[in-house]
């Protein structure tokens, strides 16, 4: 692997492109974009990938995913396909950064909403940028075929749309040529430039909760009157945090209501009250009985309060699953871009990315990538960096993202699509 020509301008183009990969993720931090909104990061896609004169650039894939096929001048049929997810989050930014986010999105379902890059999908975004623009000035050398895949509303989109890695898929994004092998990375809070991964679920099964409780409205001072639905609410919220014990604890899940809504004003017991939020599953199987377990909870404790709930679990995701041979077959590339110091394995968690439709469906692998001012000690534990700005998870408003690592990220994409493309990176049977 190390004595193709190849890897060495590889490394050469990356370092040439490195700038202009962090002005891109400047400029999309400066201006994301929720979920199904993603409409001036898709041309900005769409525009460049047109600028490298690939094969096809496809648009408007579910909303606004972007797809270029780069068809390798070498004789081939294995075809890569890189991903990196596009929107942003409703969170007000705190990071510091010169480029930081000021926008608010007025119109947003249930806004409006501060809006920023606090899952560091504008790094994903121009690392894959980055690596177009390699694996484009080298097609010459390719045999075989690069799917770049830009995939919008990975945080999920607004209830009552849909978008994100499943719909890409149904939509034929990557029917012609269908993938051989799919590829992505997550940055976060590791030390930059290590690359961190795990032999099976990487990240955790999903499922949206929303739960309707229906009362009937009164004024306030009169409940007596009416069917208060507050009161069940309450109840529910506090009784899902016992959910876990009615599970192995050997299989960590967790239930979170992270959203309350109504319909009134302070001095009004409101007609209905909707709850929304999220499971998370470490065994995807586990996921059909808690949701039958709620969903008691919530029947059971509304008519407790004589209220009635109607559940529903929306935007099932699974689990992100890294199979060993996978895992094993792509780690040695890596190494080589990184350093082997700098590769270990990661603690299971309960995160979730919709990519495992695509790692799922394809094979391939998903990793993380650090970013941020961290250090392993000897015996193997994540450490901040004295002095520097911390270890701060993602979805923080002070999430942040260390510059240093995008270079990482556009090596990786690049050398994990040549080597599998020249058949390097390939399971065992």
């Amino acid at each position: 692997m190390s004595g193709d020509p190849i890897h060495d301008e590889l490394d050469e183009r990356a370092g040439a492109v490195e700038q202009q990969v962090i002005e891109w993720r400047h400029h999309l931090h400066r201006n994301p974009e929720l979920s199904n909104r993603e409409v001036d990061t898709a041309k900005l896609i769409a525009d460049h990938l047109t600028s490298l004169d690939l094969d096809e650039v496809r648009t408007g894939i579910s909303g606004h995913g972007v797809v270029g096929v780069l068809r390798g001048g070498k004789p081939g049929d294995r075809v890569v396909a890189l991903r990196a997810d596009i929107d942003a989050l409703p969170v007000e930014e705190d990071s510091g950064e010169s480029f930081a986010s000021t926008v608010v999105d007025q119109d947003y379902p249930g806004g409006p909403f501060p809006v920023a890059h606090a899952c560091g999908h504008d790094g994903h975004t121009a690392m894959l940028l980055g690596a177009a623009t390699v694996l484009a000035g080298v097609r010459d050398q390719l045999p075989g075929t690069v799917l770049f895949i830009f995939q919008p509303a990975e945080e999920g989109a607004p209830a009552g749309e849909t978008s994100g890695a499943k719909q890409m898929i149904d939509e034929g994004a990557c029917d012609d040529p269908a993938p051989t092998m799919a590829f992505g990375m997550h940055l976060g809070p590791l030390p930059c430039g290590y690359v961190g991964y795990r032999v099976g679920n990487q990240f955790g099964a999903s499922s949206m909760i929303k739960i309707v409780l229906t009362g009937r409205q009164v004024h306030g001072s009169t409940p007596w009157m009416g069917i208060d639905p507050m009161p069940a609410a309450g109840a529910i919220t506090v009784g899902v945090g016992q959910l876990y014990r009615q599970v192995s604890a050997f299989d960590p899940i967790t239930v979170t209501i992270g959203h309350i809504e109504d319909i009134g004003r302070f001095n009004i017991v409101p007609g209905t009250v909707t709850l929304w939020g999220t499971i998370r599953c470490s065994v995807e199987e586990d996921m059909a009985d808690i949701q039958k377990r709620l969903t008691t909870l919530a029947e059971q404790t509304a008519a407790a309060y004589n209220c009635t709930a109607e559940v529903d679990y929306l935007q099932d995701v699974p689990a992100v699953h890294n199979l060993k041979k996978w895992t094993d077959a792509v780690l040695p590339t890596i190494k080589s871009v990184v350093g082997a110091e700098k590769v270990f394995e990661t603690p299971a968690t309960l995160g979730y990315d919709d990519v495992s439709e695509f790692v799922n469906k394809y094979g391939g692998v998903y990793l993380m990538l650090g970013a941020q001012d961290g250090e392993l000690t000897d015996e193997g534990k994540l450490v901040p960096t004295p002095g520097g700005r911390g270890l701060v998870p993602n979805h923080n408003p002070r999430f942040y993202v260390d510059d240093n690592a995008l270079a990482h990220g556009v090596r990786i994409h690049c050398k994990v699509a040549y080597d599998h493309l020249t058949g390097t990176i390939t399971p065992a049977v």
